[in-house]
């Protein structure tokens, strides 16, 4: 599958003689939360860290200091020119990105954005930082791998939400790193559009990467209509969920062996005329047979025209 203009994953010749405006550090940082714009000295309190595995709480915590010194790096003169290019890609008509769309915008080009050389710029985070233990180099490796997805809030516990992603179907423990008071005031059953990484070494506990947008719980149609359109066209996000490969391997078996009975084999030569009449017989069958299995309740009535 190709990716185009806001993939996290294109990157761009060094011979591209496309410009860009100069890039505005100040103006898309400016919006930042004021914990991320503060200076970090990450090679100092990591010396002052052992490798003894840490409470969720104190790697909540860490995570922060972690975030920050990357965020620094990103938006630092060394990444200029590429995040100018990653910006004017993101943004409208090269209009100034409002303050979420520029945290989202900074935290993907840190995490995920592929540089020249193929590294990101959490690979050169990893690579400059000599003084990160054990468990920091842990905790960012899973971060080069973010959950996207869109999220129904189902339930709130006093430091955490319980979000379900609507497209790969898992449960996903989550946290802020800075911090609780910002759940209290999501909906209940409200959604989420947002971007998760792990909080390693700690088993299924996740953390808010980014801005999300919250919708509350009367926008579920809308939230439904762009949670298929996602899945449809990013399916490597449905099958994070190995329920879903296995279930998609099925339903690929059950297919084949369907057009196999219909046509008597799995590899039919026809001409094209009777080739539309014959394929489209198979899929009229298909759904008459999906329809006989659905409960008299849910079948679909009906209607006359006379």
């Amino acid at each position: 599958m190709a990716y185009k203009g806001d993939s996290p994953v294109e990157y761009w010749s060094e011979d591209d003689p496309v410009e860009c405006e100069p890039f505005d550090r100040l103006a898309v940082t400016a919006s930042w939360p004021r914990s991320a714009r503060q200076r970090s000295e990450v090679a100092s309190q990591t010396m002052n860290h052992d490798d003894t595995k840490p409470a969720l709480g104190a790697l909540i915590a860490r995570s922060a200091e972690l975030k920050r010194a990357l965020v620094d790096l990103a938006v630092s003169p060394r990444y200029e020119r590429h995040l100018a290019r990653f910006v004017a890609e993101a943004s409208d008509r090269g209009e100034a990105l409002a303050e979420g769309d520029a945290i989202n915008v900074i935290d993907r080009f840190a995490l995920q954005y592929r540089l020249p050389n193929g590294s990101t710029v959490l690979d050169r985070f990893l690579a400059d930082q000599p003084g990160l233990t054990a468990a920091d180099r842990e905790m960012l490796l899973g971060w080069r791998d973010p959950v996207e997805g869109i999220f129904e809030i189902r339930g709130k516990d006093r430091d955490s939400l319980v979000l379900l992603n609507l497209i790969d179907d898992l449960e996903y423990r989550t946290y802020s790193n800075v911090g609780p008071a910002v759940f209290r005031l999501l909906p209940r059953r409200g959604f989420l559009i947002a971007r998760l990484v792990p909080i390693r070494p700690v088993a299924d506990a996740w953390l808010v990467s980014g801005a999300p947008s919250v919708y509350d719980k009367s926008g579920a149609a809308h939230i439904a209509q762009v949670a298929l359109e996602l899945a449809t066209r990013l399916p490597e996000l449905v099958y994070r969920n190995p329920r879903n490969i296995e279930q998609g391997w099925k339903q690929m078996r059950q297919d084949r062996a369907a057009f196999m009975e219909f046509f008597g084999s799995d590899e039919v030569v026809l001409p094209p005329a009777e080739a539309e009449e014959r394929i489209n017989g198979h899929y009229r069958r298909w759904q008459e047979a999906a329809l006989a299995r659905q409960p008299a309740a849910q079948r679909p009535r009906r209607t006359s025209l006379a």
